[in-house]
């Protein structure tokens, strides 16, 4: 079903109505929130992309317009066999079926430009847009494009992709303040105007690590407090589950089982079931539950967890070349005492003992001694003076090669039952913060010794193992066959295919997740790993796949506290005024809950005028406070309590949930 989508036109025509989202990025994640707004929230999409083939994927004769078009149609018929809303506009809903075919034409709008300048963000309609994301994988393009968006739109709603969190966040207050600026007279807290920094790394880093896991936890930061969303197995015979704070999500009835189908295909077996009710949880038997654990607060200033591991041989500090000189200097040390003991009739100890002395400038002149004796002294100076360079060429070579080989621990020799990482690009480095946070034991394995990551993993003293993944003896370094798991996330589908077999060659057994950038690819590999090994555990999954529903509500204009993946689905957590929702406002917490859809959490007690206006951070603690101020959510409400106008609540959705949600709002009131 490609014919909603424009057909490819060197010239295409800009939006001609107002209100609608500009995507503009350069990979598989652009894509994904364009098709994430179109199809779940029944938003009218332009997406931007730069012209030619693909830089990441399959070498196939595709430009980017035509990937996208080919994107936009496998979605659409996946989204009407799911059920999701794809009408245009806010309001719009159901499935999307052949009569829909003009409207969607209208609904998407592909453009190619190699960068976003003011030519290319006007023709855009950035000026008379809602909200514009810019997810290039490069953060200067991305800064450059939000500050060129923010003074032709200063109402847009910006959702900008950066990797650096520090830089992000002051990213933020400067573009908010641009907006206010911009727009004299009107109360700050009353445009519509946001600015959203997210990164893809921090939203799918949790779940990425929590594959290589068993009942693992995945973290949620509201108001200073980590929510945890754990993961358990069904309980025994006679035992009685925990159900946490409550349960949020019923796992595939195979989801235990090394074959299990994960939700993946239609091989008969249960799926996921998110936001269950009580009388599903109590009728499900045998099922593993994802349940919101105890809250803990955060704790920003944690210090980085280190592994032990040895140091660095001695051949790696010192190189080939130095260490072939040193043996020759020695060589001749020996040949000249034995020379000495021979000529003079000398102790060997003696002999040896002049021969150093002579060779270091240390000996007194032979004079009047027999002529072995001084012939020798002059060749034993002259291998001095070549020892004088090979001193200084080790010296400098040490204090180099510390500063980095040193420094990257090896693989204790009885380490087992540790996760073996493969890359330390921008993904792999935040799941190794992750690992180490939860204090599992990690084998770097990276081919770039300048990569971004290694200079997080020196300082953590996470064994690393510098080398080509593919090539034999490497992952045999990092102790594969004693491992726990492997995480494959390089940026090379190839790379972690055939690292992933390998792997399974040596260790049958062994849970395995990739990271493969095509989605049909991904499914053929898992279900081909799945049927060759049934008594290992293989998961693939997609870093745009997680990381697209947090954009996309951000888009929308909500605060987004995080996602949970649920195997293949999405769980998120995001804070909503009570006001803009007739189907919240007015309503028991008991009834303002939507079995599949919804759930509300928490409820933010702090009057208006005082609440943090970012609940995803921590709470502001005066210089010299001991302790920090309590939160002011409330979790664990009665069920009748009545949700008033005035109220910010926390709810878990759904991805269609929520959509729903946000395209039933009520317009904002005007604040006292």
């Amino acid at each position: 079903m490609l014919g909603f989508v424009p057909p490819p036109s060197p010239h295409p025509q800009p939006p001609s109505r107002s209100g609608h989202m500009v995507v503009c990025g350069d990979d598989a994640l652009a894509r994904r929130l364009a098709v994430e707004l179109r199809y779940v929230y029944g938003e009218r999409v332009t997406l931007l992309l730069p012209p030619g083939r693909e830089a990441h994927g399959p070498e196939l004769p595709l430009t980017q317009r035509g990937r996208a078009a080919a994107l936009f149609g496998r979605m659409s018929a996946a989204m009407s066999r799911a059920g999701y809303g794809g009408g245009g506009g806010n309001g719009g809903g159901g499935a999307v079926s052949s009569e829909d075919t003009n409207a969607g034409v209208e609904a998407v709008h592909i453009m190619e430009a190699s960068e976003p300048s003011d030519d290319v963000l006007e023709e855009a309609g950035v000026d008379r847009a809602a909200a514009l994301a810019l997810v290039y994988d490069d953060d200067e393009r991305n800064i450059r494009a939000a500050l060129t968006a923010r003074r032709l739109n200063p109402r847009l709603r910006l959702v900008i992709r950066l990797y650096n969190r520090k830089l992000g966040q002051h990213l933020e207050t400067l573009l908010d303040q641009a907006a206010a600026v911009a727009m004299p007279g009107i109360d700050p807290a009353l445009l519509d105007a946001s600015t959203t920094v997210l990164s893809d790394a921090d939203t799918v880093a949790p779940a990425l690590a929590a594959t290589a896991l068993a009942g693992s936890s995945k973290v949620v930061q509201a108001d200073g407090l980590l929510l945890r969303a754990a993961e358990r197995p069904p309980p025994r015979p006679g035992e009685t589950a925990d159900p946490g704070l409550c349960t949020l999500a019923l796992l595939s009835s195979t989801t235990h089982d090394p074959a299990g189908t994960e939700g993946s295909d239609s091989s008969g077996a249960e799926g996921p079931e998110l936001l269950p009710d009580g009388s599903t949880v109590a009728a499900a038997t045998g099922r593993g539950t994802v349940v919101l654990e105890a809250i803990s607060r955060a704790d920003p200033d944690r210090p980085a967890t280190r592994m032990s591991g040895r140091g660095a041989p001695l051949s790696h500090i010192f190189s080939r070349r130095l260490r072939w000189s040193a043996l020759g200097v020695a060589a001749a040390v020996v040949a000249l005492a034995v020379a000495s003991v021979l000529t003079t009739g000398d102790g060997a100890l003696h002999a040896t003992y002049l021969t150093l002395l002579d060779l270091l400038a240390m000996g007194d002149p032979a004079e009047g001694d027999e002529i072995a004796r001084q012939i020798i002294q002059l060749l034993s100076g002259l291998a001095g003076l070549l020892l004088l360079p090979l001193l200084v060429a080790a010296v400098l070579e040490a204090f180099g090669t510390l500063r980095t080989a040193s420094s990257l621990r090896r693989p204790p020799r009885g380490l087992s039952g540790h996760v073996v990482l493969l890359g330390l690009g921008k993904i792999g480095t935040r799941v190794l913060v992750r690992l180490r946070e939860l204090d599992i034991p990690v084998v770097v394995v990276e081919e770039d010794p300048e990569a971004r990551g290694i200079p997080l993993a020196r300082s953590m003293h996470v064994p690393t193992v510098l080398g080509d993944v593919t090539q034999e003896g490497v992952l045999e370094a990092a102790k594969i066959h004693r491992a726990h798991a492997l995480l494959a996330l390089t940026s090379i589908d190839t790379t972690n295919l055939e690292a992933t077999l390998y792997a399974r060659s040596v260790k049958p057994d062994l849970r395995v997740a990739l990271r493969l950038y095509d989605d049909e690819f991904a499914t053929a590999v898992y279900r081909t790993l799945r049927t060759a090994h049934p008594q290992a555990l293989t998961r693939s999954r997609s870093v745009s796949h997680l990381a697209a529903p947090s954009f996309a509500v951000a888009m929308m204009g909500r605060q987004v506290l995080g996602a949970v993946p649920v195997e293949r689905k999405v769980m998120l957590f995001a804070a909503l005024d009570v006001a803009e929702h007739p189907q919240l406002d007015g309503r028991t917490v008991e009834e303002a809950f939507r079995a599949g859809a919804w759930r509300v959490l928490a409820i933010d007690t702090t009057p208006p005028a005082d609440r943090v206006p970012d609940l995803a951070l921590p709470s502001y603690t005066p210089a010299g406070d001991a302790v920090p101020p309590p939160a002011g959510l409330v979790w664990n409400m009665p069920p009748g309590y009545v949700l008033r106008a005035e109220d910010r609540v926390v709810i878990a959705a759904t991805r269609r949930g929520l959509a729903e949600l946000l395209r039933g709002r009520r317009p904002a009131a005007p604040r006292p």
